[in-house]
C-alpha cells in the first residue's frame, strides 16, 4: 500500500506500508481526500521540538508525543473516506459510504490520536483504519474534497462557541489562513457584524472577504483595532512569536483574545497591557463531537463555501512538493491530498 510518510524531515512516497486490518470496532476506508494542515508542515519542520515540548508538557496522557523521528512518521488528520471493510462483531455503515470522522483509533486498550505516529497510518495514504462509534456519514451529494474540510472547520466552531461573542460585538481575525477563513465563515453564519480580519496576503484578505469578512486590512498598513472602542473578541490565528503582546498592547479595554494560532516558540508577553485593560485571554484547542457533526453540517447545506478555500490539489507523490509550497502560503489556502 502507498502512504507519504515524514523521513529525515521530509515528506517520502512509500508503496511498502502494510494494508491495515480492521479489529473489532473498526472500519478499513480509503482515503479520498485529505487537507494539509499547517501543523503538519511545521511539524516536519520542527517535529524534534514539538516532541521535546510535549515530553515537557504536564497532564497529558501518558506517550502523547511518544513519536521515533529516526523511523517513519504517519500524518494527515483532515480526512474524507469511503467505507471498504469492517472488522468482526462491528456495526458500521456499508461498504461504499463516505465518511469522515473525529481522528482517532479506538482499540482494545487505548485511544490514539490520528496526528503524528509510527504506527497508525494517516490520511496521506491509499487506506486507514477508523473508528466505527466515531464515524460520521456524509451526506449524499457532498464532495468528498468538501467533506475533508469538517476537521478545521470543527476547530473553527469550537473557537467561536468558547469565545462568547454575541451580535454587537465586533470581531477582529487576527491570520486568514485555514483556520482564521474557517473562524471567519463560522462568525458571518452567527451573525457578527462587523468582522474585521488581518492579513499581510492581498490573495488571502480577497478570501476573508469571500468567507464574509466586512472589514480587511493590511497590518503593515494600518491597524486591525483602528475605530474599535469596545466590546471587541479578538481571534489571534496566526501563533507567531510576538502576537499575544501586540493584540495586549492594542487591545480596547474589555476584549476577549482567543487563542488559535499554534506558537510552538517562547513568547513573552506583558501582562501589564493585560492587567491594565482586564483583557481575557483563552487558548483553545481542536473541539467536541457535537461541533465536529455542526461542522459537517454547515459545508453539507452550503452554508460554508470551503470550495474557495481549495487553491491545490497533490497525489501522494507530491506531497512534499506542497508542504514545500506552504512554508511560503501567501498564495494558498488549503492543499488537499488526492490518493
Amino acid at each position: 500500500m502507498r502512504a507519504s510518510v515524514l523521513r529525515n524531515g521530509n515528506m517520502v512516497l512509500s508503496t511498502e506500508v502494510p494494508q491495515p486490518a480492521p479489529g473489532p470496532g473498526q472500519v478499513l476506508v480509503a482515503v479520498r481526500a485529505c487537507g494539509i494542515c499547517g501543523s503538519d508542515v511545521h511539524f516536519a519542520q520542527h517535529g524534534h521540538e514539538v516532541v521535546s515540548l510535549g515530553a515537557e508538557m504536564a497532564g497529558l496522557p501518558p506517550g502523547q508525543f511518544d513519536v521515533d523521528l529516526s523511523r517513519d512518521v504517519f500524518m494527515g488528520h483532515e480526512f474524507c473516506a469511503e467505507v471498504l471493510e469492517a472488522g468482526p462483531d462491528t456495526d458500521a455503515p456499508a461498504p461504499g459510504t463516505l465518511v469522515t470522522s473525529i481522528p482517532a483509533l479506538i482499540s482494545a486498550d487505548s485511544v490514539t490520536p490520528i496526528f503524528y505516529t509510527n504506527h497508525i497510518v494517516g490520511g496521506y495514504a491509499d487506506q486507514m483504519l477508523l473508528s466505527a462509534p466515531l464515524l460520521v456519514p456524509v451526506p449524499h451529494g457532498v464532495e468528498a474534497r468538501h467533506a475533508a474540510f469538517t476537521e478545521p472547520v470543527a476547530v473553527a466552531v469550537h473557537a467561536v462557541n468558547r469565545s462568547a461573542i454575541k451580535p454587537g460585538e465586533t470581531a477582529i481575525v487576527l491570520g486568514c489562513g485555514p483556520i482564521g477563513l474557517a473562524i471567519i465563515a463560522v462568525l458571518r453564519l452567527r451573525g457578527i457584524d462587523p468582522i474585521v480580519a488581518a492579513n499581510r496576503s492581498t490573495f488571502r484578505r480577497q478570501l476573508a472577504e469571500r468567507m464574509g469578512a466586512h472589514v480587511t486590512v493590511d497590518p503593515r498598513e494600518q491597524s486591525p483595532f483602528d475605530n474599535v472602542l469596545s466590546q471587541a473578541v479578538v481571534f489571534e490565528a496566526v501563533g507567531a512569536p510576538g502576537m499575544l503582546d501586540e493584540v495586549l498592547r492594542q487591545a480596547p479595554f474589555g476584549t476577549r483574545v482567543i487563542v488559535a494560532g499554534v506558537c510552538m516558540e517562547r513568547d513573552t508577553i506583558r501582562p501589564f497591557f493585560g492587567i491594565a485593560k482586564q483583557i481575557d485571554l483563552s487558548f483553545v484547542f481542536a473541539y467536541e463531537p457535537h461541533e465536529f457533526a455542526d461542522a459537517l453540517r454547515a459545508i453539507a447545506d452550503g452554508s460554508i463555501d470551503v470550495e474557495s478555500l481549495i487553491t491545490g490539489e497533490v497525489g501522494l507523490d507530491r506531497v512534499d512538493e506542497a508542504f514545500t509550497t506552504l512554508t511560503d502560503p501567501h498564495d494558498h489556502a488549503k492543499i488537499l491530498v488526492i490518493p
